[in-house]
């Protein structure tokens, strides 16, 4: 990026692939992660032909690194990814009246920013506003979300536990890509290693990926930089320690239906012996009787 609006030499902000995997562009400031773009239009890892709307990207690996192209199909409008000096990745289009506009920018918005929302908490962009909330079985650390989120029932090693689909989100950084598996498989590489925290699995073979077919990403430690939004597809699954209400929830619904019934009876009975007791005390109904 430039180093002011009129300054074309080089600026703190670049944009590359992630050096620690090709599934993920990163906006640096300096060394720095500034902002985590999404996956590569949900496509697997490896050199491969990724699908969009206006413009074909092309991620092709050398063994030793990766590069990044994109073609423009002809007849489509002028376009233009440009990397602003204050961090700001946009795809731009000319809309023919002397302009271009801004289809997609990133970040989008603060809490787009890398791990801004802190450990466990993810940036909710489904609202007008996007805000900063904590995972399902989470609370705020803090009065604010710096420290992130803790777990209100904290994981033990040899303890049951359970895994909750997160619909719609961001995957997390700091993953391992596990090549070549099934769902079922990856659930399992997660269920049995107690350190980890959540996975995520995509099936590619409809996308005409060229290398595997899949993606099994596992985390374990903190979930950071994560997010919520209305265009993915991908449930992130996390892993939760079991709850007494959860894990009784069966006997709940027996129990609370049966007491309800108990206590209509009750009040019945209650209200029979009171009205009896009204008519023993009237001289007028002393000789009617109560068929019960």
């Amino acid at each position: 990026a430039w180093k002011g609006p009129i300054d074309p030499s080089t600026g703190d902000f670049s944009l590359g692939l992630d050096p620690k995997s090709n599934l993920q562009f990163v906006i640096w400031q300096g060394t720095m992660p500034y902002c985590r773009l999404s996956m590569l239009n949900n496509e697997s890892v490896g050199s491969g032909i990724y699908q969009n709307t206006i413009f074909t990207e092309v991620v092709t690996g050398t063994g030793d690194g990766f590069y990044y192209k994109f073609l423009v199909y002809e007849g489509s409008p002028y376009s233009r990814l440009m990397l602003d000096y204050m961090g700001v990745f946009r795809f731009l289009i000319w809309n023919n009246r002397s302009s271009w506009a801004t289809v997609t920018e990133h970040p989008a918005s603060s809490c787009d920013l890398y791990a801004s929302c802190g450990p466990f908490g993810y940036c909710d962009s489904m609202g007008t506003v996007a805000t900063c909330r904590c995972l399902d079985g989470f609370e705020p650390a803090g009065l604010n979300f710096s420290s992130g989120c803790r777990r209100t029932k904290a994981l033990k090693c040899g303890k049951p536990s359970h895994f909750v689909p997160l619909p719609r989100m961001k995957a997390p950084d700091k993953f391992l890509h596990v090549l070549n598996r099934s769902f079922d498989e990856c659930t399992t590489d997660c269920s049995n290693n107690c350190s980890c925290t959540a996975y995520s699995y995509t099936n590619l073979s409809s996308n005409g990926a060229m290398a595997d077919q899949s993606r099994c990403l596992l985390w374990t430690g903190e979930l950071v930089d994560t997010g919520k939004y209305s265009n993915y597809d991908d449930n992130l699954y996390l892993r939760l320690a079991n709850s007494p209400v959860r894990n009784n929830s069966k006997l709940v619904k027996i129990v609370v239906p049966t007491m309800a019934c108990v206590l209509i009876l009750a009040c019945l009975l209650v209200g029979i012996f009171k009205y009896r007791g009204i008519i023993k005390k009237c001289p007028s109904f002393s000789k009617l009787r109560l068929i019960l």
